[in-house]
């Protein structure tokens, strides 16, 4: 049962599962919007941070450091119980979640149960995998800052090892990147980090840029469909221009023993596999009893109440929200992060309307567009009915993200290390002894490990 800590309160508790979009705006909404003692507002999540995931390509190229892409909740959401734990369940019949924290796994205790009056879900979702042979054991993420940075050590390291074996089947390998998915993730990866190895290889002596080999596979005839065929196109060109192998039509089979086959019958040898093919909504979902779609989404309605309940909420990547403005009807908006921003606040707001019984609202939008960033100064952007090209586009992709940064803490921060990197060189160096931060010290403390003291 829940802790003493967690005791249930006399005012109504509202539960926020997920620290994302979703959840941190909504429950920041809620508590400017409610009066103290009001309403209890918990949220769950297991990273007590909130993750900017436009920005990860950029950290992973080493623009931006990746402590400025993620925003700590508990300094952010002061007025709010933060629980670092993933749900596992959601019993609704009993309004009551169960949670998965650190200490329940470190000391072998029970789960955490959270009594709730109204249910937030926004989870989020995870990556959507293939059954594709080798997948599990060689490929890498991009969800998280950790990906991002993990796969930036990773391509540097590369560069190491081809500039020091002999092998020529290693260095292949090594100097050849496969990204899987053409979607803004996959392609704004892809770009930054094909941009920032172009930039180190002037310090290889033996590594030039026409030995590096980037490939992009997509299953679909174009890239980039979020900013439109033109922009994309012109996408494709501009990525085919710097020698990127782009795939269309093109699925992969396998990546076993390194090799990443493709449907084409092409095989890469390869050590960096990075899949970004698209997203499914977390399991969470699935085991609520809540209505959901053949995609596993929460079946909602335009004010974001789950259809059949009147206390559980959702909104973002986890819920299927009718589209009102669409033409014609009976769309669903899509699952990205300016639909999540925006409905976290229409949710807020008829949550706190729920809770003091007046009418609800419903979510309509008006598109503030598309922008993505094809590396350094370059970049392609919708806005208003315009399409943007170049190095407009890069600045308009900049300055649109910034102002959607969360605090004003965040958003300095980001802006002096953009103002910093056109004065100074790029940083390439790899710091993949981040990943094992003990290995150094058990090697020393290991058998054979004590120094000669002789």
């Amino acid at each position: 049962m829940e802790s003493a800590a967690m005791a249930r309160a006399s005012t109504p508790r509202i539960l926020v599962i997920g620290g994302g979009y979703v959840g941190m705006y909504t429950a920041l909404r809620l508590q400017r919007k409610l009066k103290r003692g009001e309403a209890e507002i918990v949220v769950v999540e297991p990273q007590p941070y909130m993750t900017y995931q436009p920005f990860l390509p950029e950290a992973a190229a080493g623009s931006i450091s990746p402590r400025h892409v993620v925003v700590p909740l508990r300094r952010v959401l002061a007025g709010c119980r933060i629980v670092a734990g993933e749900a596992r369940a959601v019993d609704h019949a009993e309004r009551r979640a169960t949670v998965a924290t650190l200490a329940t796994k470190e000391g072998g205790g029970n789960d955490l149960e959270i009594p709730y009056d109204h249910l937030v879900l926004a989870p989020g979702s995870v990556s959507r995998t293939l059954p594709v042979p080798g997948l599990a054991d060689h490929g890498i993420g991009f969800r998280t800052v950790e990906e991002a940075i993990g796969l930036r050590n990773h391509v540097l390291e590369q560069l190491d090892i081809a500039s020091s074996t002999r092998d020529a089947e290693v260095r292949e390998a090594a100097l050849t990147f496969v990204v899987v998915g053409g979607g803004y993730a996959g392609v704004e990866a892809l770009a930054e980090l094909e941009n920032m190895a172009r930039y180190a290889v002037r310090y290889y002596h033996n590594v030039a840029e026409d030995d590096l080999r980037w490939v992009l596979v997509e299953a679909s005839d174009h890239i980039l469909p979020e900013v439109g065929e033109e922009l994309g196109r012109y996408a494709l060109r501009e990525l085919r221009g710097r020698n990127v192998d782009i795939r269309l039509q093109t699925r992969l089979a396998s990546c076993e023993g390194r090799i990443a086959t493709l449907s084409d019958g092409d095989r890469l040898p390869t050590r960096t596999l990075v899949w970004t093919a698209g997203v499914r909504p977390a399991p969470l979902l699935a085991g609520t009893g809540l209505p959901v779609t053949g995609r596993g989404r929460l079946r909602t309605a335009a004010t974001l109440l789950v259809e059949g309940t009147d206390c559980v909420w959702a909104a973002g990547d986890a819920a299927a929200v009718p589209d009102l403005t669409a033409d014609p009807p009976g769309a669903e908006c899509a699952p990205n992060a300016q639909h999540a921003v925006r409905q976290s606040r229409v949710l807020a707001d008829n949550l706190v309307a729920t809770l003091r019984g007046r009418p609800l609202t419903d979510y309509r939008h008006a598109s503030a567009g598309s922008v993505a960033s094809l590396g350094l100064h370059k970049g392609v952007a919708y806005i208003h009915g315009r399409a943007v090209k170049g190095y407009p586009a890069w600045v308009v992709h900049r300055l649109y993200h910034l102002g959607r940064m969360p605090t004003l803490n965040r958003k300095a921060r980001v802006l002096a290390e953009w103002i910093l990197a056109g004065l100074f060189k790029r940083e390439i160096v790899s710091l993949g002894s981040l990943e094992h931060p003990r290995a150094e010290f058990e090697l020393a403390a290991g058998p054979g490990g004590e120094p000669d003291r002789s």
